[in-house]
């Protein structure tokens, strides 16, 4: 009877009686809280009556209460998907989701990490003591003087636990092509929504948080290469761009995950985690003694990119007021990697003209993405999000790279209309003193007093013999570095004397010839300066290569022998100009996500370059800081647009060897010249349009540019057109899926030239047509259609990876059935 009893161990009948009894004490509680809530609520309702309280106490908080509720199970149920996707294998993943295949799938550089999963399994259990260091020696502190801003002090990690789901690798690429050989870049598909646990305290209130979720495009640098063991110094960690973010707040605390409250903890945590590691911020490890910590914590930005809000146009009202008139009080939020910027709100307005200057460090010019968002500005708590979404618009680093200067309308995404006008420029890193008085000039004309010319790179080794701040006892000193009003610190060092903080700071320089750079070493306990160093930047300029390598400087008002060990090293500001630098290096066409980012492609690039040099820099000498009016370039750049469109359309004719049609009325029907001779097939005219697909962004990216000869009825002549153009992504035509150009007025040749995005998947394009219809708000006839002419558009026939620009002969309507 000996074998039977092997079955016995194996049955899972006993495995599940434990697991009933442990789950009925749970039950039980479950129906005393129900019970409790219910007599609470009964309770609540006849003290209001006896009391004769107003029932507005009562519906308050029952309406909040119901959307509390919808919302937590609509969070719930997308933590859920995620969490399951997590958990799955691959297989599963795929037939779950057949339309959004993995980018292995569709890119052959790009990897499956299988193998790869397997292993952070195996890992997994080690990482979390990693991942306690980390909360607690780095996000902590951090976190708790972010909640101290807001009057919540007293913020610590209880427990910290990862759980038993590692995070999942969706695909790897590896850049093998045109990189340095001292280092190995790769990108990663990081996804992690596991089972952690995290509890902590804040001003007393004991909570936690569970169903922790990010996802994002994670880059890892391997450099610099060694020829000992691990053959490879150590690794530099990033997000490219922002990572989504989501978690569930349980406990005491979960009495604040409402819609607008959780937003300050949720806001906090998410710029806690992009101060760690989301560019231009770098997370360095160690691997090898052999390398310096300077290499790794260096911060090495490749360029500044000038930013210019300039105004938006027809943004959605969101405001009603006693007449019934719609209004907003917009502002834009513009987001580059970790670094973000506010623009100043404007009242009652749907048509805002912000003028508002920023400037970003770029990290990785290939990678990265300006983010705009318009709000409608609501008074209400501090910290707590109120105001309404107005829409979102993006473009990619890159595309101003590669022009140098962008001017550019971006239609507003999640939005029902709406767009947004901005300027940018490229501005690339040199040694060269004698670019120096280039950039300040630049930055007088623009008359924009927070313009920057240089940028300064700092790297803090270490102080020594450090005075005692109390007697008898080391300080815990920090260390605070500034550049004008711009300053950063480092971590707190506990009980030493001698701290190393071994960080890497930048600061953006107005003016190198003036400016100081400031450091203070403090205690925290007493919040006394310990030790003070103020370095001109002017002595720099004179050094080699505009450097200062490793030195130890003496700390005033601090100890006699007291040293500070730190780097500086100094780049001026150079316009790029693609005219004379040429095409960007083959290594940034190759470290790259494929696709390529939203653009507005203008009528020819000599306007481009004409326009950007006179509006950004000449003619934005006549603006000012306080608002004003932009609109003065326009009849210049109006000027230039007939002129350079009358050369293009000069050059076509003469290649051509069709004849040109004349008429009488020439000058009338075609008040602007078009690039093209032709009127189509069907004689309806042509459209010009670039089409390309953003794989990072996962956005099909598409710009009308103009419209050409289009026919004007014989039996009026003077009737001309007022041309629009109507997009549809079919087979859907929902109002989701419409987009329109402006009216131009009056037109058989008009220029559009404007930029429209539709958020779609690599798998389910191949399946979609683009419907592209011209129409005319004026009909020839009131029982005539207005539509022009239309192209459809197979996006599974087109190579949009690339990208291209082509012209398509106008057709006559299809009809579609109803």
């Amino acid at each position: 009877m000996v074998v039977p009893s092997k079955p016995e161990n194996n049955n899972p009948v006993p495995q599940a009686q434990p697991v009933v009894r442990r789950s009925s004490s749970p039950g039980v509680l479950s129906v005393l809280y129900s019970v409790t809530k219910k007599v609470g609520t009964v309770a609540i309702v006849y003290l209001l009556g006896y009391y004769n309280i107003s029932v507005a106490w009562l519906i308050g908080p029952v309406i909040l209460s119901v959307v509390r509720e919808e919302w937590k199970r609509t969070s719930d149920a997308r933590r859920a998907l995620a969490k399951a996707a997590a958990m799955s294998n691959e297989k599963e993943v795929i037939m779950a989701r057949i339309d959004e295949l993995p980018a292995w799938v569709y890119f052959p550089d790009v990897e499956r990490a299988e193998w790869l999963n397997r292993v952070i399994r195996q890992l997994w259990p080690n990482a979390n003591h990693y991942a306690r260091d980390l909360l607690s020696t780095v996000i902590e502190p951090s976190i708790r003087d972010a909640l101290a801003a807001y009057k919540l002090p007293g913020f610590k990690f209880d427990k910290m636990i990862l759980g038993t789901i590692p995070f999942r690798v969706g695909g790897v690429k590896v850049y093998d092509h045109n990189v340095s050989r001292n280092e190995i870049i790769m990108d990663l598909d990081f996804f992690y929504a596991g089972d952690c646990d995290i509890s902590f305290t804040l001003s007393g209130i004991p909570g936690g948080i569970k169903d922790f979720q990010i996802h994002g495009m994670l880059r890892v640098v391997m450099k610099p290469l060694i020829h000992k063991m691990p053959l490879v110094g150590g690794l530099q960690v990033f997000f490219l761009n922002n990572p989504t973010i989501d978690f569930n707040l349980v406990g005491a605390a979960d009495v604040l995950d409402v819609p607008g409250v959780s937003d300050i903890l949720r806001r906090i945590i998410v710029e806690q985690v992009a101060a760690l590691m989301v560019l231009p911020n770098k997370l360095p490890i160690t691997l090898s003694d052999v390398v310096s910590a300077q290499i790794l914590k260096t911060p090495e930005p490749e360029g500044v990119l000038r930013v210019h809000v300039v105004e938006a146009k027809e943004l959605m009202k969101m405001d009603v007021s006693l007449m019934g008139k719609g209004k907003s009080d917009p502002y834009a939020v513009i987001t580059v990697g970790a670094q973000q910027f506010r623009t100043q709100i404007i009242n009652n307005t749907v048509s805002p003209k912000w003028d508002y200057w920023c400037e970003a460090e770029i990290s990785s010019r290939k990678a990265q993405i300006i983010s705009v968002q318009c709000w409608d500005w609501d008074p209400g708590f501090p910290g707590v999000q109120n105001d309404d979404f107005l829409g979102r618009a993006s473009v990619e680093v890159s595309t101003v790279v590669k022009k140098g200067e962008l001017d550019i309308w971006l239609t507003l995404e999640e939005a029902k209309h709406g767009m947004v006008h901005l300027r940018m420029s490229w501005h690339t890193l040199t040694d060269d003193v004698k670019a120096l008085p280039l950039a300040l000039a630049e930055t007088q004309q623009l008359r924009v007093t927070s313009m920057s010319t240089a940028i300064l790179m700092v790297y803090l080794d270490s102080a020594k013999n450090l005075p005692d701040a109390r007697t008898g006892r080391r300080p815990d000193p920090l260390a605070i570095l500034g550049v004008g009003k711009d300053t950063q610190s480092t971590q707190v060092s506990y009980r030493t004397d001698s701290p190393v903080w071994e960080r890497g700071f930048t600061f953006l320089v107005k003016n190198p010839e003036t400016d100081t750079f400031i450091l203070r070493v403090k205690d925290q306990k007493t919040d006394h300066d310990i030790g003070r160093l103020e370095f001109h930047l002017a002595k720099l300029l004179a050094n080699e290569n505009l450097e200062l390598s490793d030195q130890p400087l003496l700390l005033q008002q601090s100890g006699p022998i007291s040293r500070v060990r730190l780097s500086l090293r100094l780049r001026i500001l150079k316009h790029s100009d693609p005219e004379t630098e040429g095409p960007l290096p083959d290594v940034d066409e190759d470290v790259t996500d494929q696709g390529s980012g939203s653009s507005k492609r203008g009528s020819s690039q000599a306007l481009n370059r004409e326009f950007s040099r006179t509006d950004s820099v000449r003619s934005a000498g006549a603006q000012s800081v306080g608002g004003t009016s932009v609109s003065s370039v326009q009849p210049l750049k109006e000027k230039l647009s007939t002129q350079t469109s009358v050369q293009e359309e000069s050059a076509v004719l003469e290649e051509s060897s069709a004849p040109v049609e004349s008429s009488p009325n020439n000058t009338l029907l075609h008040r602007t010249p078009s690039a093209t001779s032709s009127a189509g097939e069907a004689g309806l005219g042509r459209i010009q349009m670039t089409l390309r697909y953003a794989t990072p962004r996962q956005r099909l990216v598409v710009v009308i540019h103009k419209v050409a000869n289009l026919p004007v009825p014989s039996k009026d002549p003077s009737n001309i057109p007022d041309p629009y153009v109507k997009l549809y992504l079919l087979p859907e035509r929902s109002k989701e899926s419409k987009r329109k150009t402006e009216v131009m007025k009056d037109n058989c040749n008009p220029i559009f030239d404007e930029t429209f995005e539709y958020i779609i998947s690599l798998g389910d394009l191949n399946s979609r047509q683009l419907e592209v219809t011209v129409v005319t708000k004026k009909t020839w006839f009131s029982s005539q259609s207005p539509v022009m002419g239309q192209v459809i558009l197979n996006l599974g026939d087109l190579d949009l990876g690339k990208g291209f620009t082509a012209w398509y002969d106008l057709l006559p309507e299809v009809e579609r059935d109803s």
